[in-house]
């Protein structure tokens, strides 16, 4: 019997090694798997993930919040693992190199499933293709954070670096849900302004919009441009707060919120999220006091 999710998430595990501006280096099992199941769990979602490891490094999965069942581990000739070497005090800077990347997903990688919402959370480009999306739309809504298809590996060097998606005219349309950060916004549309760059991303396919940035979140879904201010009181849990927040808006979404409040709770969610390292691990009864406190 098929299983049923609000939101099952496609992507792999990192091994990372995070360097901060002082060199002091901290080695963590990251990856957007991670803290996206754990922020729509949280909140009280049904929370898949597939994702892929090397026989050797399944110990990675004890980092997941869902239950163990939840979570489709399927072979790979490598795992993924990423150095971050970080440049200023706050984070917003930072070298990444690829020390290894797993496996592409493909369509029979993805589980027989009723699920609101298929939530595509590559880090590297590769990961998967345009083409593994538009198929999968055809299951039902897609989501899509466009990292994994902007962000690319130097073959010579293995350092990481950023080019624009060149088939996104294609496969836009094949999109429900598209998130990118400030920076990749402007890379696709060629704007800084994230106003503009949302209406452009949405002209060109993607049904509902969602720009993250270090001061708040920006939703637009064709017809309104919804924002919600980052409340966090400190930045120790900085790592993975885009995969938090957009987590927490497509399952919200998916589940009946309406694009303001799904908003809210994402923007709350990963507010409380980064003032603790880790995925969230929380409540939904925790969200709604911080709510309380700092939005109203």
């Amino acid at each position: 019997m098929a299983k049923n999710y609000d939101i099952l998430s496609i992507g792999h595990i990192s091994l990372d090694y995070n360097i901060d501006y002082l060199d002091n280096e901290i080695i963590e099992v990251g990856g957007a798997v991670i803290y996206s199941s754990a922020a729509a769990y949280a909140l009280g979602h049904k929370a898949g993930v597939v994702t892929k490891l090397a026989a050797k490094d399944t110990d990675r999965l004890e980092v997941f919040t869902i239950p163990r069942g939840d979570v489709y581990c399927l072979p790979s000739a490598k795992s993924t693992s990423i150095r971050n070497k970080y440049h200023t005090p706050d984070k917003e800077r930072r070298t990444c190199t690829c020390i290894s990347q797993g496996d592409p997903f493909t369509e029979s990688d993805i589980p027989e499933a009723e699920c609101g919402v298929y939530h595509f959370a590559g880090l590297i480009y590769g990961d998967f293709d345009g083409e593994l999306i538009r198929k999968v739309s055809g299951r039902g809504k897609t989501a899509v954070d466009v990292q994994a298809l902007l962000r690319h590996v130097d073959p010579k060097t293995n350092l990481m670096y950023f080019e624009d998606w060149k088939d996104k005219l294609e496969y836009l349309p094949c999109i429900d849900f598209l998130k990118t950060d400030a920076a990749e916004s402007e890379i696709m549309t060629g704007t800084s302004d994230r106003l503009k760059a949302a209406r452009l991303l949405h002209n060109w396919g993607a049904k509902e919009v969602v720009i993250t940035h270090n001061t708040e979140v920006l939703a637009f879904d064709g017809n309104e441009i919804y924002t919600c201010p980052i409340k966090a009181r400190n930045l120790s849990g900085r790592s993975g707060r885009g995969d938090t927040t957009f987590a927490a808006y497509i399952s919200e979404r998916v589940t009946g919120a309406s694009v303001a409040e799904a908003l809210l709770w994402a923007t709350a969610t990963v507010s409380a999220k980064m003032e603790k390292p880790g995925p969230y691990k929380g409540t939904r009864a925790d969200i709604e006091d911080y709510i309380r406190r700092f939005y109203k």
